[in-house]
């Protein structure tokens, strides 16, 4: 989607702090971070949100969660903890239209979250 801020960052127009990436996934530092560690983890082709995956978008999932992993693990994130948070909607705090997963460590964190 070319006015997509995700995909811009994703193809390089836009600048950011890379963190991973492979053939369908881009990660990178937040810009706002909420947390000592907070990356964010969006597939390299655009869906808006978790509302339009389907069966066909469940390697791409599972590759974002397991590329989570690999980041906090580098990160040494994976002795204390840490959180992966998928925000979905307006109403669940999703501010821009590219399905993204956020990786947030290096401090402890509540539930429920705000």
């Amino acid at each position: 989607m070319s006015d997509c801020l995700f995909c811009k960052i994703a193809a390089g127009e836009i600048p950011s702090t890379k963190v991973y990436e492979d053939d369908r996934l881009f990660a990178f530092e937040d810009i706002n971070p909420a947390a000592p560690t907070h990356v964010l983890i969006i597939p390299k082709a655009h869906l808006d949100s978790m509302r339009e995956a389907g069966e066909e978008h469940r390697e791409m999932i599972g590759d974002i969660l397991l590329a989570a992993g690999r980041i906090a693990k580098e990160r040494g994130l994976s002795e204390d903890g840490y959180r992966i948070v998928n925000n979905c909607g307006e109403d669940g705090g999703q501010t821009v239209p590219h399905l993204h997963f956020h990786l947030l460590g290096g401090r402890p964190f509540k539930w429920p979250p705000g």
